[in-house]
């Protein structure tokens, strides 16, 4: 099962998702990452396996530090667990990352639109469409852009999402 945990506060961003992350070990995962807002972007790192593995790529890539951010274990429902297909997912554009819980029914139907616009999808899961449909009807409004993304999504879900223009929101 998946787990979702966000964080906005004056805390090290990284070590409160991670330590969130590790209360979720119990219920099984494949994979697990983090999205971090920082100066000049989102940080998206995530890993195949074990939370120590996310935690070592981490450590290695010494990230300045973040006060928002968003992270995700995956039990895999759409697409092999591997490093791409681990969330969070990241918009073409890199102002948006998404971490989802559940399962979007409609979500091929959603991608095939997405890919005719010229969206680029690099995983096999559900969740990069909605990233990408924040996206697409981003005009300088996240919380506008997520709702009318959302209103496009069948199914049941839970979702976390930070974007750059909004650095101090989850």
């Amino acid at each position: 099962m998946c787990g979702i945990v966000g964080y906005v506060g004056k805390r090290s961003a990284q070590d409160v998702l991670l330590d969130g992350l590790e209360k979720l070990e119990y219920r099984g995962y494949d994979s697990a990452g983090v999205a971090l807002a920082l100066d000049g972007g989102i940080r998206v790192v995530k890993s195949k396996g074990r939370l120590t593995a996310l935690r070592e790529k981490l450590a290695a890539q010494q990230l300045a530090q973040s006060f928002c951010g968003i992270g995700h274990t995956r039990w895999a429902t759409h697409g092999a667990p591997n490093d791409i297909n681990a969330h969070p997912h990241a918009s073409n554009d890199g102002k948006f990352a998404v971490v989802h819980n559940g399962i979007i029914e409609n979500y091929m139907e959603l991608r095939e639109e997405l890919l005719r616009k010229g969206y680029r999808f690099e995983s096999e899961t559900d969740t990069e469409v909605i990233v990408h449909l924040i996206e697409m009807y981003y005009a300088g409004d996240f919380r506008k852009a997520v709702m009318k993304a959302s209103s496009r999504l069948v199914g049941s879900y839970a979702l976390g999402i930070v974007c750059t223009d909004t650095p101090d929101t989850v």
